[in-house]
């Protein structure tokens, strides 16, 4: 059975703003892809109820071989196809926007964003900038384990998860 009951929008608005509307989006698409190369989420809707956000590629989990791309003059043409397409439970919800085939943004279903809190980077990267290491192993039981080391190699932060992403999203000191 589908389950009806609406996603908690809400908090997707007190975090990344109102979202736009397909029209608006579609009017405003290259300053709106610009701010997703320089780190904004757009929140993107379309009949209320449909929802997508315009991401930059950092907030897309994973290898980003082999996954949908689409030139960014046809997402914008199709954007109101896309994001009913992305906000359907049963897709993967996730497309990579290109110019000139090079992936620049990502379009993602909201319920994504919902998943990850919102913090989801900031302790890796966070780690990172003040000279921690973090390595990567595939964990005893399968998955993934993250381990972060100070600069006298120390652990300082750990995380383990299904993936790479979920793995660096838990770590916590």
């Amino acid at each position: 059975m589908i389950n009806t009951e609406p996603l908690p929008y809400g908090e997707l608005e007190a975090r990344y703003g109102a979202p736009v509307g397909v029209e608006d989006a579609r009017a405003r698409w290259g300053s709106l892809v610009r701010a997703a190369g320089d780190g904004a989420v757009t929140l993107i809707t379309r009949e209320r109820w449909e929802w997508a956000a315009l991401v930059p590629l950092s907030q897309v989990p994973g290898v980003l071989s082999g996954l949908p791309v689409l030139p960014l003059s046809t997402a914008r043409a199709k954007l109101g196809d896309l994001v009913r397409q992305i906000a359907q439970p049963y897709d993967e919800g996730l497309v990579l926007l290109a110019r000139h085939r090079r992936p620049v943004a990502a379009l993602v279903a909201a319920r994504r964003l919902l998943a990850r809190p919102a913090a989801c980077r900031q302790v890796a990267e966070a780690l990172l900038s003040e000279g921690h290491t973090i390595t990567l192993a595939s964990g005893p039981l399968g998955g993934v384990t993250a381990i972060a080391r100070d600069r006298d190699g120390g652990v300082s932060a750990t995380g383990a998860g299904d993936t790479v992403a979920e793995a660096l999203r838990s770590l916590e000191e």
